[in-house]
């Protein structure tokens, strides 16, 4: 294998770790893990507006998105790599 796909699966695999923990983060309908970094206290009208909890939903969602576009170049790198064989 060429040595882009190598990147790319420890790039794949970095966040997909990186995206469970960033999920693992996100309060629920009682109280996440977030509230250990500041995300609780706050009366309920303000629940998950936070800044962090803000933040913590963009960085999810880089996240995904990362990990559907390793995911597709991977597929298509699977599938030159088993053509040529």
């Amino acid at each position: 294998m060429a040595a882009w796909i190598w990147i790319v699966v420890v790039v794949h695999v970095a966040v997909s770790l990186s995206l469970i923990g960033a999920i693992l983060l996100h309060s629920g309908r009682g109280a996440g893990l977030s509230d250990v970094f500041g995300g609780g206290g706050l009366p309920s009208g303000f629940a998950g507006s936070s800044i962090i909890e803000r933040n913590l939903d963009r960085i999810t969602v880089g996240l995904g998105i990362t990990f559907g576009v390793t995911s597709f170049i991977l597929m298509l790198a699977m599938r030159v790599t088993a053509a040529v064989k």
